[in-house]
């Protein structure tokens, strides 16, 4: 039987989630999940071998993030300043701060340049979630037309589904979703995917206005749409965790 306790590595001044696993094995393994950096150990380790393995591991994750840049955008995300250049896909936005004495945030986008009025009032560490949802919300409208376009030609080579509505979510937790009423709905985090890897969303996303579950049949839809689908997923699983405003 195996126990877990989350605790923190300090990490270049910033807190990095880590779950610590005691279990039945013989080696220790660090690796790196999509929350947390997680260190498994054997629960037969006397109270000095695991200070000696806690030393390790906090020494490996530092050098991994010495070595590896792309770890710092995992796990402390982006921070956005007045004059920053944000690019998804194809397009660039320059982005122009002002910070207002009122209440809500709210973002435009005018000739490239996208403005985000904000509250002068709002605490740093909310800001930046607030501005990554401003950006998720604007820039998700503007790919808006040209993702409708993609899922009504991929609809109608493939699948003659009616389908109700398309909406765009910042969401974590997948990179999709369909209702038994149409209601597609895809994440904004797709917009810093390939093309191709988008398209297989979309073409997902659609087979289940027929098949609602994951069953032979839906693959086959969807293996019948795309034959590599299964290239897309693997970069999804790779590189899904850099695609986030």
């Amino acid at each position: 039987m195996s126990k877990v306790q989350k605790t923190y590595l300090e990490v270049q001044g910033k807190q990095v989630p880590v779950k610590v696993y005691h279990e039945k094995r013989r080696n220790v393994r660090a690796s790196f999940g999509k929350q947390y950096i997680i260190l498994r150990m054997p629960n037969l380790l006397t109270a000095s071998q695991q200070k000696e393995q806690l030393t390790w591991f906090a020494n490996w994750v530092q050098d991994q993030f010495a070595k590896h840049k792309d770890l710092h955008v995992r796990f402390f995300g982006k921070n956005y300043q007045d004059g920053d250049v944000l690019i998804v896909g194809n397009r660039e936005y320059i982005l122009k701060f002002s910070y207002l004495d009122k209440k809500t945030h709210t973002a435009n986008l005018k000739n490239g340049i996208l403005h985000l009025k904000l509250s002068k009032h709002d605490s740093k560490a909310h800001l930046q979630k607030a501005i990554k949802h401003l950006l998720s919300r604007v820039v998700g409208q503007d790919f808006k037309p040209e993702i409708a376009r993609r899922v009504n030609e991929f609809n109608n080579m493939h699948f003659r589904m009616p389908v109700k509505s398309l909406k765009f979510k910042y969401n974590q937790s997948n990179w999709g979703s369909c209702s038994n009423q149409g209601n597609l709905n895809l994440s904004t985090r797709l917009l810093f995917a390939p093309d191709d890897v988008v398209d297989y969303v979309i073409i997902h996303e659609l087979a289940h206005l027929i098949e609602l579950n994951h069953s032979d049949r839906f693959w086959k839809l969807v293996s019948d749409a795309m034959p590599n689908y299964k290239e897309k997923e693997e970069w999804l699983k790779v590189n899904g965790h850099l695609c986030h405003f």
